[in-house]
């Protein structure tokens, strides 16, 4: 059987969402959320596992390892942002939604790409160096700041990309 004999006037009816600028927009949003999220989840689970040994040890240092494992979390709170930023321009929150062209939808979902898939990555980078700052507290409880130093410096580059996105998406729909 030919692939035209399956292509049919309905089925081409149930496709016709892709070329609508508001499901790109609304994906490239969800994209920054789900992709943030899942590497926060990822670095905040290495880090946790590394701190559980080190607070099974010595109670007293979990304090200063909360902070380690929050780090890699960061990003998924950036994903989320710029989610929600869309979807305020988009009007999610008001009485009706935008009216945007597909080129404008397109252009959107590339704009939320670069905190997602940063985000994502990142996190997991971020996790492997605050899990090895937990050997820092190991050894030296006051060299914690140095520890923090060296997984906030991967933090520069999702930085990076949450400030691409903003200006991207806020330069599409004004």
């Amino acid at each position: 059987m030919l692939l035209t004999n399956l292509i049919t006037a309905e089925t081409v009816n149930y496709f016709t969402f892709l070329s609508d600028g508001l499901f790109w927009a609304f994906l490239g949003a969800a994209l920054a959320v789900i992709l943030a999220g899942i590497g926060s989840a990822r670095g905040v689970g290495i880090v946790g596992e590394a701190a559980a040994g080190l607070v099974a040890e010595d109670p007293s240092k979990f304090g200063q390892l909360i902070l380690l494992e929050a780090l890699p979390g960061t990003q998924g709170i950036y994903g989320l942002l710029i989610a929600f930023i869309t979807s305020l321009k988009l009007g999610l929150f008001s009485d009706s939604l935008a009216v945007i062209t597909l080129e404008q939808g397109l252009f959107i979902f590339v704009a939320c790409l670069p905190i997602g898939i940063v985000g994502l990555f990142s996190d997991i980078y971020q996790a492997r160096c605050a899990a090895s700052a937990v050997n820092i507290l190991i050894k030296n409880t006051n060299d914690v700041v140095k520890g923090v130093t060296l997984s906030a410096m991967v933090e520069t580059y999702a930085l990076f990309a949450l400030l691409i996105s903003f200006l991207m998406v806020n330069f599409i729909i004004k």
